[in-house]
């Protein structure tokens, strides 16, 4: 792993890379935005210049990509422990969700795949990556100062 801070990140920031073509990743998103009032997390999407970057950089397959990501520091997660990672910085009631990381990881991962296999057959797909909003000033990575 490298020491260096990641492509287009700070040190300390944490990062969410989600499908942007995906309609159930980016209703994540919109939740994210609206939930997260302390602005603790910022967005990428993996089809991005910046998602791109960072798949690379963390050695990750940068042509399909099926889970969310979360980077915190220098760390990844994915899959289940991401979502637990990211409830983990939103605030009360949402956090309680975190208390799901005492279902071992392999049963907790097995269910996030067969959501994230199966979320363009589920819940839909866009022909093209989502634009965000002027509300979503300074959320993404693509829009940072």
């Amino acid at each position: 792993m490298n020491t260096t801070t990641p492509p287009f990140l700070q040190p300390g920031d944490r990062v969410v890379l989600f499908d942007g073509v995906c309609k159930l990743c980016n209703g994540s998103v919109r939740f994210l935005i609206r939930h997260d009032r302390h602005k603790k997390i910022k967005l990428a999407s993996v089809q991005s210049v910046e998602g791109q970057a960072l798949l690379a950089w963390f050695c990750l397959p940068t042509e399909r990509f099926d889970t969310m990501a979360f980077i915190e520091g220098n760390t990844l997660y994915v899959r289940s422990e991401a979502f637990l990672r990211v409830m983990k910085h939103l605030p009360q009631p949402w956090r309680l969700l975190t208390v799901m990381s005492v279902i071992p990881k392999g049963i907790r991962d097995w269910c996030y795949d067969r959501i994230a296999q199966n979320r363009y057959r589920l819940f839909g797909r866009y022909d093209t990556c989502q634009l965000p909003s002027a509300d979503h000033k300074g959320r993404f990575l693509d829009d940072q100062d």
